[in-house]
């Protein structure tokens, strides 16, 4: 198992998961909110999951989602972990063993309870009125360092192959997660983007490693 995480959001069709697979990224995510551009049924995630099973960590991403509805996903993709990032409470969030509880992060975390969640990680992602993560928007990534100390932090926002090593070094996340930062359109990854931001993130853990 990695010492860290870089996940790949997203994930639409086959040749995409792949791709993440190829250039070294250890998640890949679906993202089972039906108003998302990147919306995935789970009939196809299955479809998906199961050429690539082994090779890769898979993320269900869902937002306010019924747990039964959850649970039944979750069975049939056979996911790694689910991803929560709406209003879930910690009484619904932790009744799943392998949770990942994403906070919309806008100036500040005090608000952000942590210690209420006995999750696997916490996700923290840029704060928007309307969209549920994918934004391609950033936030002060010194709320993130801060984080650090309630468990392991996955960075996301406005991740791109340009600023994800510096991200890394500021914040010294578990993990990162990337979506839009290395799209050709919703949906669709861009190859060298994907290898790129996998590369440059993995070299940037590394380092982190080395210098503690």
């Amino acid at each position: 198992m990695s010492p860290y995480f870089i996940k790949v959001c997203g994930i639409t069709n086959y040749d995409d998961a792949v791709t993440a697979i190829d250039a070294g990224a250890t998640a890949i995510g679906f993202n089972f909110f039906k108003k998302s551009k990147r919306y995935i049924a789970p009939e196809a995630a299955k479809e998906i999951a199961e050429k690539i099973r082994g090779k890769i960590a898979t993320v269900g991403v869902f937002v306010n989602e019924e747990q039964t509805a959850v649970k039944s996903v979750g069975a049939l993709v056979k996911l790694t972990y689910c991803q929560f990032h709406g209003d879930e409470t910690p009484d619904y969030t932790n009744c799943f063993p392998n949770a990942i509880k994403a906070f919309r992060v806008n100036d500040s975390i005090k608000s952000v309870y942590f210690d209420d969640y006995h999750v696997a990680a916490f996700l923290l992602d840029a704060f928007d009125e309307k969209e549920f993560g994918g934004t391609g928007k950033s936030f002060n990534w010194l709320l993130s360092r801060e984080a650090n100390e309630f468990g392991k932090i996955i960075l996301a926002g406005g991740l791109t192959p340009e600023n994800v090593a510096e991200a890394i070094g500021i914040v010294t996340p578990w993990g990162v997660d990337v979506s839009s930062g290395v799209e050709l359109e919703p949906g669709k990854k861009d190859k060298e983007k994907v290898r790129l931001f996998t590369e440059r993130a993995r070299q940037a853990f590394e380092q982190t490693m080395e210098s503690e």
